[in-house]
Order: C-alpha cells, then structure tokens, then sequence
C-alpha cells in the first residue's frame, strides 16, 4: 500500500480539527504538515514533495485561489470552504474536488475514493537501483540496495552503506526525491531510512545495523502502518 502525503492549508482551527480526524482515519494518507496561511503553505511546498492540499479559499494575506495562482506545479488540491460560489472558477485551477463546510465524513470517503482512483491505472514505479551522488566533488553512483540509513549534516548528508559511510554534497530533501518511496522513508527532520533494513523499532526510535535512530513524533503513525504491513 501506497501511503499519500498531504498537507490541510486553513486559517480556522476548527478546520483543521475536522480534516486531522478524517485524515487520522485513512491509513493511505499521511499529514505531513498543517499550515495556517498561504505565504507558510507556499515556502513549505516549494522544497517539500506532497501528493495532496486540503485548501481553503478565503484566507489572509493570500486566498487558496491566489495561491494556486502562484504555484507552478501545485498537488491535487480539493478545496475546502463555506462558499459554493467559487466553485466553478476554483474549477479552471485543476482542482480535483469541492468540499462545502461543514464537511461531513461520508462526503469525505468519496472524495477519497475519487482521489485514490486516479491512481489505480497507473504503472508501478520503476525503481532505479543507482543514484549519482556527489563526494568530495566527483559524482559516485552508489547503489541504493547498499543503503541502510542517512543522516543530516547541515548542506550535506551522511549515508550510511553496508561497507562504508559516505558524506555527499546535497541536502536531506534531495536524496528523499531520489530515492524510491517503497524502499524508504523519513522516520525524522534529520533522518531517511531503508524500510527493509529496519531490524527493530519502538515507540521513538529504529534500530539499522546496531544504530539507534530516533523517530519524529510527526512520522510515528506513518512508520507503524508501513512496518504493520510486514
């Protein structure tokens, strides 16, 4: 199973009590952020990969319209709010669904529904054994099968192989694009894991080849349904 991540853009707290319920529900989603505006959703999208937006037309500063405007590769979003009436403009934005508030649940499964269905035609990811990382200036292809974790180290990263530890130059968040999301996930801000590799795990951390990696409060539920899974 395929876990989606999504995001609930909304200036009403209230909103997003409801959505956390819902969403906590679906074990194919996972919230990877919530985001009270839409300047805070537009820096967060801008360096983070998300499948789904939860987003609410009438806001501050910038409206969820706006901010579709703005982003020039933006996720399915299905639009949350009170106003029917912009439903036909909110349309020409791409938007994949329309939920009037007050949301209700049942409503909500088929919005979901709808969602997961445009992916069941697609073809599994071809998964590239080999990525080039950049070490010590030259680019190295390493074999991602040779990967058991990596850590954060500021502008680089610190992957940690089978035979030896490599310090390559990139950020945490381009190793996560270039690596397979049915082979590995994030388990913390600073660390990106082999899910096969994983030999034990606890509440807050995993243990890979004798090392203790803690594990986020934010990916706790996310790693206990992919680990249940096995």
């Amino acid at each position: 199973m395929t876990v989606r991540k999504c995001i609930i853009v909304d200036d009403e707290p209230a909103a997003h009590y409801v959505l956390v319920n819902y969403i906590s529900q679906n074990p194919q989603l996972e919230l990877v952020r919530q985001c009270y505006n839409g300047i805070e959703a537009l820096n967060y999208l801008r360096s983070n990969p998300v499948d789904l937006m939860f987003l609410d037309i009438d806001m501050p500063e910038i409206s969820g319209l706006e901010l579709l405007r703005t982003l020039t590769d933006p996720p399915k979003t299905i639009l949350t709010t009170a106003y029917s009436e912009f439903a036909l403009e909110s349309y020409e934005f791409g938007v994949f669904d329309y939920l009037l508030k007050p949301i209700y649940f049942p409503r909500f499964l088929i919005s979901m529904e709808r969602f997961f269905s445009a992916y069941a035609d697609e073809k599994p990811e071809r998964i590239n054994p080999i990525i080039a990382v950049k070490i010590d200036g030259f680019l190295f292809d390493l074999n991602i099968n040779d990967i058991l974790f990596a850590q954060s180290c500021g502008n680089y990263v610190k992957i940690f192989t089978l035979k030896k530890i490599y310090l390559a130059s990139m950020t945490t968040i381009e190793l996560e694009n270039s690596l397979s999301s049915e082979l590995f996930m994030r388990v913390h801000k600073s660390y990106i894991v082999a899910i096969a590799k994983i030999k034990d795990w606890e509440r807050n951390m995993v243990i890979i080849n004798n090392e203790q990696i803690p594990v986020g409060i934010t990916y706790r539920r996310a790693l206990t349904e992919r680990l249940n899974l096995k």
